[in-house]
């Protein structure tokens, strides 16, 4: 059995939100709690510690308590740099990722993800119909090549997991679990649904 001992769960909130018209995502209210804090409110039974990575509201974050990342390059490159700079500022071995706007991910996503990894060193949520590659368990020893792989201009998740050997994990039989939030609408769909 593949076990990661030690497991820091972190709340990707760094990004620019663009389809939000530019509001910092992890700040709006589902049901009166931010949109981070549900997800970190799901991660804390799952992990060894919880961190947050985010680039603005630096203060509101940190009164969490929690430790705050910010991204080491400048002008949002996007999720795979904000997952860096985390791995580069904490000494854990294992990470898992976890974007802000999936307020439901499932109670047993960490188990899954740890137990189905096999000998990868990064893998993700696949809802039987999508990839979720910002709901990923990786390893640190990755560092190096997401370094490299960003200081050459390169963006794209999932090409950068693919490349560095990862897989998938099944959790189509929890697919509503991976619903987004993306838009301010989105938000108003799914207050007091659940």
């Amino acid at each position: 059995m593949n076990q990661c001992r030690e497991i820091i769960g972190v709340v990707l909130a760094g990004g620019r939100a663009t389809r939000m018209g530019g509001k910092d995502k992890g700040l709006q209210l589902l049901n009166n709690k931010p949109l981070w804090r549900h997800v970190a409110d799901r991660l804390a039974g799952q992990v060894s510690a919880l961190a947050i990575s985010a680039n603005r509201h630096i203060d509101i974050y940190q009164q969490s308590g929690y430790p705050v990342y910010q991204d080491s390059l400048a002008d949002y490159p996007g999720p795979l740099a904000g997952m860096l700079s985390v791995m580069q500022q904490s000494a854990a071995e294992w990470f898992l990722f976890c974007s802000c706007d999936t307020p439901f991910i499932p109670s047993c996503l960490v188990e899954r993800l740890v137990q189905q990894r096999g000998d990868a060193h990064v893998v993700w949520a696949h809802d039987g119909e999508r990839d979720h590659p910002t709901i990923a368990l990786i390893n640190r020893s990755l560092v190096p090549d997401l370094q490299d792989y960003l200081a050459a201009g390169e963006r794209r998740v999932m090409l950068f997991m693919r490349q560095s050997g990862g897989h998938p994990v099944d959790f189509s039989d929890l697919k509503s679990s991976f619903v987004n939030v993306n838009t301010t609408e989105d938000l108003q769909t799914m207050q007091e649904k659940r």
